[in-house]
């Protein structure tokens, strides 16, 4: 919900054990609903989306969610009820998703979470892999080491374990998101350009 889902790598899908989706589903309707949206000049923790287009597109893909059968835990189509003007988009949770529908595919840039099960690890990585996109990955869990086995198989560019934070870590994506990074030192290969000099001979040969 950060920056309005406007966040390049906002985790849009989240992934939870299928026998825990009844309890995930309780979490995220809760906080959902307890997300404010209003006047960002105010206390709401929640502002509108940038412009009308975004705005309908959200919209669009909320309501294809529902159309397609995702259930629909909290939000929906349209403003908040108390805001009849301004591009705000409700706090929307999806739950039941499956990798196969519109949501859990296309990039939204609103305030709207895709909540997928599985059954095991190996087949969260699977989902986690199956998208054309790969800018940033987020793996939660106790068990450090298990997290970290499970970030190396994801294809990000990015991967943030227990929420860690650290500006100076390259930031850039695989596949559709793009090439090239952003900070730390591989931020200045972006402004080197790299002499091949070729036809010298060593003055000694190297055996």
């Amino acid at each position: 919900m950060t920056n309005s889902g406007q966040s390049c790598n906002a985790p849009t899908r989240m992934l939870v054990p299928q026998a825990r989706m009844d309890e995930a589903i309780a979490v995220a309707r809760e906080t959902a609903n307890q997300t404010t949206v209003g006047d960002p000049n105010g206390n709401s923790q929640l502002g509108p989306v940038v412009n009308k287009a975004q705005f309908d597109k959200i919209q669009k893909l909320i309501q294809t969610g529902i159309d397609e059968g995702a259930t629909l835990v909290a939000g929906g189509v349209g403003r908040p009820g108390d805001l009849d003007v301004g591009y705000y988009v409700k706090p929307t949770v999806f739950a039941n998703v499956t990798p196969d529908m519109t949501i859990a595919k296309e990039e939204i840039f609103g305030p709207v979470l895709s909540i997928l099960g599985y059954e095991s690890v190996d087949q969260a990585i699977q989902i986690g892999n199956d998208s054309e996109y790969g800018l940033a990955a987020y793996v939660n869990g106790a068990d450090l080491a298990k997290a970290r086995g499970v970030a190396s198989k994801l294809r990000a560019g990015q991967v943030i374990i227990n929420g860690a934070s650290d500006m100076m870590a390259p930031f850039g994506g695989y596949k559709m998101s793009g090439n090239g990074r952003e900070w730390g030192d591989f931020g200045f290969n972006e402004f080197l350009e790299v002499k091949a000099v070729l036809g010298y001979a060593p003055s000694k040969a190297a055996y």
